[in-house]
């Protein structure tokens, strides 16, 4: 499409923030121009699409829980391979975690040093978290503080919100917060008005928790659900008293999930989300180490029961949390394998699959796997606005065939490393086509690095 020229897509099946409905949804120089009725006529000259019967466009996918690894450990994951990935499966934007990159994102510097690495070589659209970790002469330490100047500064320059650990990261560079510096990252988030973003599971019932061993029996029971609960019932007491947005990160447990709808219902500022992973898999069917995580994937009836907390809404996002590793660190059994699932291309698919199985429609998807998380890291509004088709938000838009079933080949999947939990298994649901901001099949240096609009700015 030439760039002053206006593209046309006409859908039988559009996801709007109204509803599924038929559409025609107008795009100009990157963002829409306008959504219309099915039968309205378009533009003289633009250049029109017409999707097929069994196609639905939705809004592109916002993930806001990606690993990139790109510096430091760029053969775990680069920003090549993860935004391919991204754009085969209908994600527009991703939002990179603090870690596992080294440096990790905790002050300006280290921000300025991965959009470096990630610039002319992301294929979709990519933001920033920064971390909120223990420092010491400005080096990660869990003998120092956080620093509240370093997460102001990063604020300026633009990320989205913080993220912080309860317990052990799995990587040195990236420490755990005390509890006094959990209230005061949360205070500083609160004062900075952005969200703090926890890996919730508490480091002192897992103290007392068995140690795993290789099997995934061991490995379950070395992280009990109370964990999250306990770490949860802590951070809404911390998110009241504060005044902090607090968001739980991969709620595996559906207690967890009750606590934060509890908490959201008394008027407490916190959310949650939770992975394909926790919706898909389950502990009795657990092989394979490609599917170890923490927290983990937890048994039939607690994946049963989580579906149900997400369909009462006390869990605001789904999000992948792609944490890739090379194929040897998920040798060992489950007590030494690499705990983190490869799954950012096949998340939409594997949602789908579940969802559609249980009665949801696609508007329940696009609220959990685009709007909410959009919301969540503030990238749905200003110039650049993600989440939905609607008028002035940037043309980010996924053709989808929900009814189409393949297989997943991890061979032609996109990821530095093909793999993933999901190899051979039947899936509901094939993205044909992408547009990012207009742009049809985005490819490296097609995405921008973005930061969010700060609320009352012009």
């Amino acid at each position: 499409m030439e760039p002053d020229q206006i593209l046309v897509v006409r859908a039988r099946r559009a996801v709007l923030p109204t509803g599924t409905a038929p559409a025609v949804v107008v795009v100009a120089d990157g963002r829409i121009a306008d959504v219309l009725a099915q039968d309205a006529p378009v533009p003289d000259g633009a250049a029109v699409v017409d999707l097929a019967d069994d196609e639905a466009l939705l809004p592109g996918l916002v993930d806001s829980h990606v690993h990139v690894d790109e510096p430091g450990r760029t053969e775990w994951e680069g920003f090549a391979t993860a935004t391919a990935a991204a754009a085969a499966g209908g994600v527009t934007t991703l939002v990179d975690m603090p870690l596992n990159s080294i440096p990790p994102t905790v002050d300006v510097d280290a921000l300025i040093t991965k959009r470096d690495a990630a610039r002319d070589q992301v294929a979709v659209d990519v933001a920033f978290w920064g971390g909120a970790v223990p420092l010491a002469g400005g080096v990660p330490d869990p003998a120092g503080r956080v620093d509240p100047d370093r997460m102001a500064a990063l604020v300026d320059a633009g990320v989205c919100g913080f993220k912080c650990f309860l317990t052990d990261s799995g990587v040195p560079e990236f420490p755990p917060v005390s509890h006094d510096d959990l209230e005061l990252a949360a205070r500083t988030c609160a004062e900075l008005d952005v969200p703090l973003v926890v890996h919730a599971e508490d480091d002192g019932v897992l103290g007392e928790a068995p140690a795993a061993g290789p099997d995934y029996r061991s490995f379950l029971a070395s992280r009990p659900p109370g964990a999250e609960t306990t770490a949860v019932l802590r951070l809404a007491s911390i998110a009241a008293r504060t005044g902090a947005r607090v968001h739980v990160l991969h709620v595996s447990a559906f207690e967890a999930a009750e606590e934060i709808g509890a908490a959201r219902a008394a008027g407490v500022s916190i959310s949650g989300e939770t992975c394909p992973h926790y919706l898909a898999l389950a502990s009795e069917s657990m092989t394979s180490t490609a599917g170890k995580c923490c927290p983990p994937v937890r048994s039939e009836s607690n994946r049963e029961l989580l579906w149900g907390a997400l369909a009462a809404g006390h869990l605001a996002a789904v999000v992948s949390d792609h944490s890739p590793c090379p194929p040897e660190l998920k040798d060992g059994g489950f007590g030494e394998a690499w705990g983190g699932v490869s799954s950012l291309e096949l998340a939409l698919r594997v949602v789908w699959s579940g969802a559609h199985a249980r009665g949801h429609t696609l508007d329940d998807v696009v609220a959990w796997m685009s709007a909410g998380p959009a919301a969540l890291a503030g990238l749905d509004r200003g110039p650049s606005a993600k989440g939905a088709i609607a008028a002035g938000r940037d043309a980010d838009l996924v053709v989808f065939a929900p009814d189409e079933v393949a297989e997943v080949d991890p061979a032609v999947l996109h990821h530095r490393h093909p793999v993933t939990p999901y190899a051979g298994l039947a899936l509901q649901g094939t993205v044909r086509r992408v547009w990012l901001r207009g742009e049809s099949s985005p490819g490296a240096g097609s995405g921008r690095l973005l930061a969010p609009e700060r609320k009352g700015s012009a």
